[in-house]
């Protein structure tokens, strides 16, 4: 059943880049996709094998995963130049992403509108160096400028266009 202010046109339909998630050992941890219909765009993750808590979640400037601390995917994705954090005066940058909820079993799911539009988004995520996925070890807290205050780099992905 779809919620009352949805109909099927606005759901995602179209896939336009996945990415694999891997931990810093190199385990498969889960996938990452960005779906798109009409100018909205959504990012989806599933994640596994990650201990359960929030983790930080952001879209990074570099499209590079080099284990084991994924610092080669650079900083956050923010082609504005803005603030970090989704609480903070500016509102939220391109990269800000709500914490991914790990469950007792090791496993999340995430779903989230990317607040750009369609054009700019993709501009910014298949530049050319590409964006990565990274998850990290602690919970972003939406306000500490640059990164939210959420630990060490724990999964990675580079996003691929599915073109």
């Amino acid at each position: 059943m779809l919620p009352s202010c949805e109909t099927l046109q606005d759901l995602p339909t179209e896939r336009i880049a996945s990415t694999r998630l891997t931990l810093a050992n190199g385990v498969p941890a889960g996938t990452a996709q960005l779906l798109a219909s009409g100018e909205r765009i959504t990012l989806t993750v599933v994640a596994t094998g990650m201990a359960p808590g929030e983790h930080g979640l952001h879209l990074h400037q570099t499209g590079e995963c080099k284990r084991p601390d994924f610092t080669s995917a650079g900083g956050h994705l923010n082609p504005g130049g803005k603030t970090h954090g989704r609480l903070s005066a500016g509102g939220a940058h391109l990269g800000d992403l709500p914490n991914l909820v790990i469950g007792n079993g090791g496993t999340g799911t995430l779903t989230v509108d990317i607040m750009a539009t369609r054009y700019a988004a993709m501009a910014a995520i298949f530049d050319s160096d590409g964006t990565a996925v990274v998850v990290h070890a602690g919970a972003d807290d939406y306000k500490t400028d640059p990164s939210g205050d959420a630990g060490s780099r724990i999964a990675c992905g580079v996003l691929n266009s599915a073109e």
